[in-house]
């Protein structure tokens, strides 16, 4: 959701530099998306203290990753000129998202650490083609149209990527290892840019972040559910204990 997010926040390119307090905007989707970076936290905190990945996906954090490496190019100047908000901020996203892999291949098993590293390596193998592909092939129009499009996709695959876990949280019963916070702050940031896209009649805006806001959405629900059914049998089963 780092992509377009802050395509339109100011009118003219000098607005990214001098926020005044009526762009409250600007503070709001930097908060969400700084909410964003942070909410994965609680998750490392656990593996950190386990020295274990246990059974949490690293998906979600490469696809995170390349979102913001490719947003991050999209608000260059040598791609959009004047909004330079969305390169600083996904740049930033890009060294959480890059801490975060570290962390995880660190102290993951050994088959799940090469994969990790396979799929790390991918990552900045398939940025660079695209950075190659930007300033060898395409006129500065082309270019921009051709990084939209890949961070609207790029956008819609990190949205998705935390739903490879739901067959682990259906097979167990157990939302353990489907984080609440990241799910939570994906739906809120998701709904308010989709919201705000519909407004400004931008589909770059309103697409992606309607995609993310469903499936969020569905994890959210997932949860509740799963989190419900969960306390149920373990009153049941204590009611049983109790009586026997």
């Amino acid at each position: 959701m780092l992509d377009v997010l802050f395509l339109i926040v100011g009118q003219t390119p000098s607005s990214w530099f001098q926020i005044e307090d009526k762009n409250w905007e600007c503070w709001i989707w930097n908060l969400f998306a700084f909410v964003l970076f942070l909410s994965p936290i609680p998750t490392f905190r656990r593996i950190i203290r386990n020295q274990s990945t246990e059974r949490f996906s690293g998906l979600p954090y490469a696809y995170a990753l390349l979102n913001c490496l490719i947003c991050f190019w999209y608000g260059t100047p040598l791609v959009c000129p004047g909004i330079i908000l969305v390169a600083t901020v996904n740049s930033i996203g890009a060294i959480f998202q890059s801490v975060y892999i570290s962390i995880f291949i660190l102290y993951a098993e050994r088959s799940i650490k090469l994969r990790m590293i396979g799929l790390l390596l991918a990552v900045f193998a398939l940025f660079a083609s695209v950075v190659f592909v930007c300033m060898t092939l395409l006129d500065p129009d082309q270019r921009q149209l051709f990084v939209g499009y890949l961070s609207v996709a790029s956008l819609i695959s990190m949205f998705a990527s935390p739903l490879f876990i739901i067959k682990l949280v259906i097979k167990t019963r157990s939302v353990e290892f489907m984080p609440f916070n990241l799910s939570l702050s994906t739906f809120l940031m998701s709904l308010s840019f989709s919201a705000y896209g519909i407004l400004k009649y931008d589909p770059f805006l309103y697409v992606p972040n309607g995609i993310g806001t469903i499936l969020a959405l569905v994890q959210l629900v997932l949860y509740y559910y799963i989190s419900n059914a969960s306390r149920e049998e373990d009153s049941t089963k204590v009611l049983i204990e109790s009586y026997a």
